[in-house]
């Protein structure tokens, strides 16, 4: 997949567990868990916006775009 989901390297630099950033923003562990783990299809703009607000960072700190293969120009 081409969108890469930092979460857990942020929950590391801000020396918080999933646990309480679950609590923080109002959704369930395992759905933390789920973003954390890239397995999610979606995330609404209102938690990215909630994430980023207790985290202190930005929605591409968290979410990160990789191109699967090179691509050429004109193809």
């Amino acid at each position: 997949m081409a969108i890469i989901v930092n979460l857990d390297v942020m929950l590391a630099r801000r020396k918080m567990r999933s646990r309480e950033l679950a609590e923080r923003i109002g959704i369930t562990e395992q759905n933390v868990s789920l973003l954390k783990s890239g397995k999610v299809k979606g995330i609404r703009f209102d938690t990215l916006e909630r994430i980023c607000t207790v985290l202190n960072c930005q929605p591409g700190d968290i979410l990160e775009f990789r191109a699967d293969k090179p691509e050429t120009v004109g193809s």
